[in-house]
């Protein structure tokens, strides 16, 4: 029984020491949970304090009024205090957002990560330049043709010159002013002389003397092709070389400059010419009229004496050809009447049926080739028929020649329903009465009958 007792008091001293080891444990798991729970509630976020106004209270309407049921349903207002949504300033707060629309220009910060990124370069050196795309010169003489074109209808400069400054880049003016002579060296003496004007006016403005300068030095590098299509390139060429020296837009010196970098016969002509035009007496001054004075501008009584002169050479030679070659260098289609008219002064003047025929057949040419229209054909027809009177006190037969030129016409298919209709015929002398015209039968018959015998 001792030894029972001895064992019951062994296994109680090691059940309390049991559960003072379990009280422990669980002090200390106690301290740890509070610790952790303290750490937490610091650590936790506060819940934002969310305030609602009911619309019923504190309505700051002076009249007491309160929103019915319905509109507040419909009210855009948030209802749940957070806002509407929108990013915090902007789109600049927080991280990991875009930023504000715009702000990435007023970075200087560079990226490392970005993959043109450069440790070596400095900003300091580097240098922005402006790049202007090359554009070929054959593309770009389309571009210029169709404001050369224009500039010879209308004659603006200034239209021009805004469309050089638009459309051709300053590094290829040259460009254009080749193209420029090119095409007016196809052309007529009057735009020639436009070409010659609009070099001069754009020169200081948007053309430069290098520009010019490069420019005949190409046309004369290809007067061989130029050549093929113009005969006389190197007379004209020639001449727009001399007119831009008078007109001050490339030096003198360029004739002696230029001279030695070709030895073809038709280069030295060209320049040749240029130099003779220049050297000549009071070269400067006669050059501005190098291309002849256009139709319009030049008198009527030299264009009428050019016409005489036609007319005489046609008539002596029989080319319609060099007769309708120089009508067309007069550059006056509105004044063809006055060829008319002075065409069949000059058949009713000779009272021969040679030069009535040669200048029936000139008239029949000039029409079938529309070079002097119906319009002018009447008007010139016209014309001779109210001057009649006049032209009677130098060529008495004057109205038996133009009926016998008429009657050729209508032959030929020239006349038309107008003129036929208008031809004038001299009127009868009217008796007193008929008893004058029997007496003056009368008289006729005896002085036939004495005749006889």
């Amino acid at each position: 029984m001792a030894k029972d007792r001895g064992d019951v008091s062994i296994n109680t001293l090691s059940a309390e020491e049991d559960i003072e080891k379990v009280v422990e444990r669980e002090m200390a798991a106690a301290k740890e949970n509070s610790t952790s729970a303290n750490v937490e509630v610091a650590t936790r976020r506060k819940p934002k304090k969310v305030h609602r106004q009911n619309s019923k209270e504190g309505n700051t309407n002076s009249g007491g009024f309160v929103h019915k049921a319905r509109s507040w349903k419909n009210s855009r207002r948030s209802r749940n205090g957070y806002g509407r949504g929108l990013p915090k300033k902007g789109g600049a707060g927080g991280k990991g957002v875009w930023g504000k629309p715009g702000s990435e220009l007023l970075e200087d910060i560079e990226d490392v990560n970005d993959p043109n990124f450069d440790t070596e370069l400095d900003a300091n050196d580097v240098e922005l330049k402006v790049v202007v795309p090359q554009v070929p010169s054959e593309s770009l003489k389309k571009k210029c043709e169709p404001i050369i074109l224009e500039f010879f209808e209308s004659n603006d400069i200034q239209e021009v010159m805004q469309s050089v400054e638009e459309m051709v880049p300053a590094n290829l003016r040259d460009v254009f002013v080749q193209q420029a002579v090119e095409i007016a060296m196809d052309h007529k003496p009057s735009h020639r002389e436009l070409t010659s004007v609009l070099i001069s006016d754009l020169y200081g403005y948007v053309l430069t003397e290098s520009d010019i300068v490069k420019a005949f030095e190409n046309l004369l590098a290809n007067l061989s092709d130029l050549i093929l299509d113009i005969p006389d390139a190197p007379i004209v060429l020639g001449n727009f070389v001399a007119r831009a020296i008078a007109d001050d837009c490339i030096p003198p010196r360029f004739i002696v400059d230029i001279k030695e970098k070709s030895d073809e016969t038709i280069f030295q002509e060209a320049l040749v010419h240029a130099d003779t035009l220049l050297s000549m007496e009071h070269g400067l001054v006669r050059l501005d009229n190098v291309w002849g004075v256009g139709g319009p501008l030049r008198p009527v009584q030299a264009l009428t004496r050019q016409m005489n002169l036609l007319l005489q050479e046609f008539v002596s030679s029989g080319d319609a050809e060099e007769a309708s070659r120089c009508l067309k260098e007069l550059e006056v289609p509105h004044f063809h009447h006055e060829l008319v008219y002075e065409a069949i002064v000059m058949a009713l003047e000779a009272n021969s049926e040679k030069t009535e025929k040669a200048i029936c057949s000139l008239l029949k040419a000039f029409d079938s080739s529309v070079q002097v229209t119906r319009d002018q054909l009447e008007r010139g027809f016209f014309r001779v028929f109210d001057d009649l009177p006049d032209i009677c006190m130098d060529v008495p037969l004057a109205y038996v020649i133009l009926d016998r030129f008429i009657d050729l016409c209508r032959l030929e298919g020239i006349l038309t329903d107008n003129i036929i209709a208008r031809f004038p015929s001299r009127g009868r002398k009217r008796f007193v009465s008929e008893g004058d015209h029997f007496v003056t039968r009368d008289k006729l018959n005896k002085s036939n009958s004495n005749n006889e015998y």
